[in-house]
């Protein structure tokens, strides 16, 4: 039996299949949303359905456009560098930070045989076609540092290898502010591989 009437108890599900919101969310933000009034009502529905209707994926990158080519593309200044990342979220992350000004390209994820994902469900062949077609020095892979971006990344590496591309991987290691005393043992073990020298 639902804990709530029939409109409500779908809407809070329908909040509930967002990644990362759980029940408890997903009834603050249905009960959020019946607060609205009819005109910011329709402006979220219109925003949602137009959102779906005209973002799509970049042809070269992956990245999210409402265009054929996304803005990073088509931005000629990008030094011909690719950041490989699993997802469009991973690439606003370090747009953020506004350091990076190379290229990307998103996987759509990462390599999860026990989820069915293999590299053919990933963005990988025009990942390597770009190489060559953009004269690219180095790519530097993003991948999430779990199982299965660390997989991704080994993955990666031995198809790149033989293109001649110089292929980095992101730093890992202890984050401003930690204490070393309650840090696992592999971010320490990357914090220590990717020590470097002070000036």
């Amino acid at each position: 039996m639902a804990e709530f009437i029939a409109p409500l108890e779908e809407l809070i599900e329908g909040f509930a299949r967002l990644p990362g919101v759980g029940r408890k969310s997903a009834t603050r933000y249905a009960l959020s949303v019946l607060d609205m009034n009819d005109d910011d009502i329709n402006a979220f529905s219109d925003a949602l359905a137009n959102a779906k209707a005209r973002i799509k994926r970049c042809r070269i990158c992956g990245n999210f456009t409402d265009t054929d080519i996304c803005p990073v593309c088509e931005d000629t200044e990008r030094s011909p560098i690719i950041c490989v990342v699993e997802d469009v979220r991973a690439l606003m992350s370090i747009e953020k930070v506004r350091e990076y000004r190379g290229r990307y390209h998103v996987l759509g994820g990462v390599l999860s045989p026990m989820n069915g994902v293999g590299p053919d469900q990933l963005n990988i062949a025009s990942l390597l076609s770009r190489i060559t077609s953009e004269n690219i020095g180095e790519v530097i892979i993003a991948t999430n540092p779990t199982v299965e971006g660390e997989a991704t990344a080994m993955y990666l590496t031995k198809l790149l290898t033989p293109l001649g591309v110089k292929t980095s991987r992101l730093a890992y290691g202890i984050p401003v502010g930690a204490d070393l005393e309650y840090t696992d043992a592999v971010t320490l073990m990357r914090a220590l591989d990717g020590r470097r020298e002070l000036n």
